[in-house]
């Protein structure tokens, strides 16, 4: 990837050059095959490892990608909403140092993946490289115009692009936690059919790392806030935080510190003041969950009065489930129209909030 002196080439790169060039064995002469062949003792078949079953994901999508490289404007590219990182989020202080890189040589050493779009506003739609993007588009508005996007053209189909993407994301130390785990909760439903085994499976990593990602985009929005930047949040603290907010015991009180600590991070902003750090945050969220507990939503009880001033049965408000039960009690001297008429009001006291 383009950088100050960077000569790192992607995992992706390195799949795709290895393709065909793996040394093939000597033969041997059959007689000396076979009698080897006839020593060797039966092997129990043995299930591949976690690197052998990434490499077989690696090879598998290097497969899919197209040589043929091409030169283009990033105006001339939408961005794939799949892709983890925030492009709404870039900016000059992000992206500085690929910005003189690129200036410097010219040109993105490394080429972005694109794909060509079917009946789209733009030709092509961009899979990989947000940041070489943003950084040519800078220059190209900054004095630079001439400099162009070079680019790698694929095609894949969204399942496959997302793969693409999430395996290049993962060498991005510049991906965000929060990025990584919202873009796996969307594609687990959208490419997956909610099964968290298939989305490990596909994409070679442990079911518990994408456990504990998926925790972390469950984090209300309140939680999130309550960090000065996304980049602060981790996965290790929405494993701490998870478990607590899904008590209904500790998630308001939860919640209440997370709302303070929000506007005690902008007091700080504003005052030019240090921001408290990501692990202070989860610090002070947990001890939250040590207070006294929110007490349990109970059950109310009223009495069902006739017309007649006789009581007819029981009305159970229940907070927790935001409803009514009603009891009857089937020995009250009452018509069927009587209690049709005393339920008219517990029924729309219910509706409006009342009940």
């Amino acid at each position: 990837m383009s950088g100050a002196g960077g000569k790192r080439r992607s995992l992706l790169a390195n799949a795709i050059d290895s393709l065909g060039t793996t040394p093939q064995p000597i033969a041997e002469p059959e007689n000396i095959a076979n009698a080897r062949e006839e020593e060797r003792p039966a092997e129990e078949p043995v299930a591949p490892s976690f690197l052998e079953r990434r490499g077989i994901a690696f090879d598998e999508i290097a497969r899919a990608v197209k040589k043929l490289t091409i030169r283009l404007k990033p105006s001339e590219c939408s961005i794939w909403p799949g892709n983890a990182r925030d492009h709404a989020a870039l900016n000059y202080g992000r992206c500085a140092s690929l910005i003189e890189s690129i200036r410097e040589e010219g040109t993105n050493r490394e080429p972005v993946v694109v794909r060509r779009t079917l009946n789209g506003n733009l030709p092509y739609e961009l899979i990989v490289g947000t940041r070489r993007h943003f950084s040519v588009s800078w220059l190209n508005a900054n004095h630079h115009p001439e400099i162009e996007l070079i680019a790698r053209i694929e095609t894949l189909d969204d399942e496959a692009a997302f793969r693409l993407a999430d395996l290049e994301n993962r060498e991005r130390e510049d991906v965000t936690d929060l990025e990584r785990a919202r873009n796996y909760r969307s594609a687990v439903d959208t490419y997956y059919n909610g099964v968290r085994t298939q989305m490990a499976e596909r994409l070679a990593i442990p079911k518990q790392n994408l456990h504990n990602l998926l925790q972390l985009a469950e984090l209300p929005d309140e939680v999130v806030a309550a960090f000065a930047d996304p980049g602060d949040l981790k996965v290790r603290h929405g494993m701490r935080l998870s478990p607590l907010l899904k008590d209904e015991r500790y998630r308001d009180n939860i919640i209440a510190a997370a709302s303070a600590l929000a506007r005690e991070q902008a007091e700080l902003k504003a005052a030019g003041g240090l921001r408290i750090e990501g692990s202070k945050v989860c610090e002070r969220l947990a001890a939250a969950a040590q207070r006294s507990p929110s007490p349990t939503p109970t059950k109310g009880r009223a009495k069902l009065i006739g017309a007649s001033g006789k009581e007819l049965g029981l009305v159970l408000s229940d907070t927790k489930a935001k409803g009514i039960t009603l009891n009857i009690n089937p020995a009250a001297p009452a018509s069927v129209d009587e209690i049709l008429e005393a339920l008219r009001p517990v029924i729309e006291g219910a509706r409006f909030g009342r009940a």
